[in-house]
Parts: C-alpha cells; sequence; structure tokens
C-alpha cells in the first residue's frame, strides 16, 4: 500500500477498547454500578434488551486479549479504566481489587513489549455520583479529579500516555441531551452544563495527573469531531451547517484551545454557563496532544423543527455506508486532521478511534472474511498518510476496535472489531481486516 509510505518511522500503531463494552464482571471484587448499568436497565433503551454484564468478559480473559495484541504487533493499546472499579462509589475509599486488576494488565502490556495508552473516562460514571447530580453538579469535575489522582499515582511509574476523557461531546449531548445514552436525560440546559464540567474535570485531571505521576505523563483529550458541510449553498444551509459545526466541533476545540467558549454558541444554547474565576485557564490546561476519533462527517439542513439548534442530517451522497448507516467518507478524516493542525495549533495528534460496523459471516470456526472492513480501514490509513504528506504532525492510529464487543445503545449487533468475539463462548478470531492490519505493520517497520 503505497499511500502509507509517508507515515513517520516512529509512528504508533494500536488498538483500542473501553471497559463497560468488553470487561463483564459487572459485580466482581467490589465493583459497584455506572451509569451505564443502569441505564441498560430501562426497557428500550438498548437494542435487545442487551447489557454489559457480561460484554467479552475481559475481566477474567484479558490474557486472551492480549495474545490478539501480540498477533497484530501493535506498538500500543489504549484501554479505559472503569472508575467504578477503582472509586466505587466515586469518592472515597479506593477498592484494591479494582486497582490491582488495571495494575496487572499494565505490567502484562509491558512484559509484551506493548505500550498501555490509559482513559480515565469512557462514560461509565460511578451511579453514586450520578445520584447526587451526576456531570450537571460541579462537584463532579472535582471527584474526577481525586480519582485521576489515585491512577496516576499507582499507574504513573509505568504508564506514560493518558486521556483524561473519551468524547465528552456523547457524554453530554447524547446522553444528557437527546437521551440517547447514559444517563438518559433530555434536558439541553443540563446538557450544556455538563458539557461545562466535562471540560473542566478535564482540566483538573490534567493537573492531578501531572501531579501524581511519578515519571511525566504525556496528557490529552480526546474529542469526536465531523466535518460539517451544509446540504445545499442557500444562505440557511450555510447557516446551519456553522450552527452543527460550533456544537459538534468548536464547542470543544475552543476552549481546551485557550479561546474561551464560542459566543454564538452560547447564544444558541441559550443556556448560562457555570463559569468561575479560573476556569477557563484550567480548562486550557496545556496538553501533549489531542485524540481525534473519526467515524462520518455530518451534512447538514436548516430544519426549524429542531428546538434551539435549527439543523438536522441529512444522509451522505457516498454510495457505501455501513451497517449503522454511517457514510464512509475517508476524506473526512483527512480534513480533520488537517483542521486541527493549521486552525489549532496541534503539535501532535493521534487517531483514538477508526472503524466501522458490517453484518459479520462466521464461518464454523468463527473465521470471517470482511472485505468492507478491511477496505475501510486502508482508506483511512491512506487518509492520515496523505495529511501527514502535507505536514500535519501525526503521531499514530489506534484502530477501533480490538474486540467485537457491547456497543452503547446499539447493543452487540453491530461489530466493529478486528477480532470475531462468539459471545455465548468467550472465543476470539482475528479477523481478515485484522490480518491486513497486521500486515500494515509489518510492512511499515521494514
Amino acid at each position: 500500500m503505497a499511500e502509507l509510505s509517508p507515515l513517520p518511522q516512529d509512528f504508533v500503531w494500536g488498538t483500542a477498547t473501553s471497559a463497560y463494552q468488553i470487561e463483564g464482571a459487572v459485580d466482581a471484587d467490589g465493583r459497584l454500578p455506572s451509569i451505564w448499568d443502569t441505564f441498560c436497565r430501562v426497557p428500550g433503551a438498548i437494542d435487545n434488551g442487551d447489557t454489559g454484564d457480561v460484554a467479552c468478559d475481559s475481566y477474567h480473559r484479558w490474557p486472551e486479549d492480549l495474545a490478539l495484541l501480540e498477533q497484530l504487533g501493535v506498538d500500543a493499546y489504549r484501554f479505559s479504566i472503569a472508575w467504578p472499579r477503582v472509586i466505587p462509589t466515586g469518592s472515597g475509599p479506593v477498592n484494591p481489587a479494582g486497582l490491582a486488576y488495571y495494575d496487572r494488565l499494565v505490567d502484562d502490556l509491558l512484559a509484551k513489549g506493548i505500550k498501555p495508552f490509559v482513559t480515565l473516562y469512557h462514560w461509565d460514571l460511578p451511579q453514586a455520583l450520578q445520584d447526587l447530580g451526576g456531570w450537571a453538579q460541579r462537584d463532579t469535575a472535582y471527584r474526577f479529579a481525586e480519582y485521576a489522582e489515585v491512577v496516576g499515582a499507582k499507574l504513573g511509574d509505568r504508564v506514560r500516555d493518558w486521556v483524561t476523557l473519551n468524547e465528552p461531546l456523547c457524554s453530554a449531548w447524547i446522553g444528557h441531551w437527546e437521551g440517547r445514552m447514559a444517563p438518559g436525560i433530555t434536558d439541553p440546559a443540563i446538557a450544556v452544563r455538563a458539557s461545562y464540567h466535562l471540560l473542566l474535570a478535564h482540566g483538573l485531571g490534567v493537573k492531578a495527573l501531572r501531579a501524581a505521576c511519578p515519571e511525566p505523563p504525556s496528557v490529552g483529550l480526546v474529542v469526536n469531531l465531523s466535518p460539517c458541510e451544509p446540504a445545499s449553498q442557500s444562505a440557511e444551509d450555510i447557516r446551519a451547517a456553522r450552527i452543527a459545526d460550533g456544537h459538534v466541533n468548536r464547542w470543544w476545540l475552543d476552549p481546551v484551545g485557550g479561546r474561551g467558549f464560542p459566543v454564538d454558541m452560547v447564544e444558541t444554547y441559550g443556556v448560562e454557563l457555570p463559569e468561575q474565576p479560573g476556569d477557563l485557564e484550567i480548562i486550557a490546561a496545556p496538553t501533549d496532544f489531542v485524540g481525534l476519533n473519526y467515524y462520518f462527517r455530518q451534512i447538514v439542513r436548516a430544519d426549524d423543527s429542531v428546538p434551539r439548534l435549527g439543523f438536522s442530517q441529512v444522509e451522505g451522497p457516498n454510495q457505501e455506508h455501513t451497517m449503522l448507516a454511517w457514510e464512509v467518507h475517508p476524506a473526512g478524516l483527512e480534513e480533520l486532521i488537517l483542521r486541527l493542525t493549521k486552525e489549532y495549533g496541534a503539535e501532535r495528534i493521534y487517531i483514538t478511534e477508526n472503524g466501522s460496523a458490517w453484518v459479520d459471516h462466521p464461518d464454523a470456526s468463527f473465521a470471517v472474511d470482511d472485505p468492507q472492513r478491511t477496505a475501510y480501514l486502508e482508506g483511512h490509513l491512506a487518509a492520515c498518510a496523505r495529511a501527514v504528506e502535507q505536514g500535519a504532525p501525526l503521531a499514530g492510529y489506534f484502530a477501533w476496535s480490538l474486540l467485537d464487543n457491547f456497543e452503547w445503545a446499539y447493543g452487540y449487533d453491530p461489530r466493529f472489531g478486528l477480532a470475531y468475539v462468539d459471545y455465548a463462548t468467550g472465543t476470539r478470531v482475528l479477523k481478515t481486516s485484522g490480518k491486513r492490519y497486521a500486515d500494515l505493520i509489518r510492512a511499515h517497520r521494514r
């Protein structure tokens, strides 16, 4: 694949997972419920009534996951830590058994020459904190900083690379505005406050990690971004695309980049921010990298029926869409990498998630030939290479996901994994796409 030649020699090849999506064992060794355990019990909230109770059972089968990482030949593994395992009530006593699980995982990754790339928050807020108001309350940001300090002090002698939050957009907008994710709230005013406190937690978490880690950490925030394009060249659609960009992209990038919250979006939301003196400086704490998650672009049209925002999405024009009806558009990834570079001055960028869900057809041995996922992977890596050719400081790529897993409100039907998981037995088998990824990694190193 000639397009990959511009990737730097020290480019980090990895894959990613998150705790609630793969671990299972939701009541093992002192873990208490998260908001996702609660949300999964809401009738109709999750397709097929699925839950993360067992998932891939990685809490017990993590050595098999590490064996897959060795087969792939990756440099790094991005995984998240479950806050309700480490501090089950969200604040207060630390659960030694929960922390010990990640301690062992880090040691075994390093023993295999694989760099741990740790995410502190991938949406599994302890339910005890939600009962006190969750992200709508400022106090939750301080509890996150305490949690970051605990984990940093324990693992920071071996873990250098840290993510504070994964996709705060999903936590705030989908979890508190649209209600399609935990905690299932549908109140824009609460959502805006949650978004603010999530970003405050990020800034406080950066400070806590830098203070707690015995070795200097590399810390960043992971954001899911989408190019937002107007459905037509009408003034109304162009304005709608600008608002969409503010909602999806600028609301997160501007304050973290030291620009404050976008004024046009504060006016659009019509919600007073819970700002206190010094907050903007905390939110804009210097970081070492930007983590970019990319799945699709958004094409929007003006739509007065949508309260506050005034826009809705239309289907992308490309013929190929994944099983989730997400348009396959690799050029969008190139565009976003270059935007982070040129508009926001990013000095180091990782693609922290990128992947696609298709209907897999395993044979009797659970082998899966998945040409669409393989082509998706190749096309987006080619987009990365084009961005590097144009001067982007792209440092690595983490394919989503190592395993088929619990895909939130979609349940278990969508499969993103480079490895097929038979949920009945827990058997894991690399798909053709996983083997292709391994080949690309080997080719890059030659």
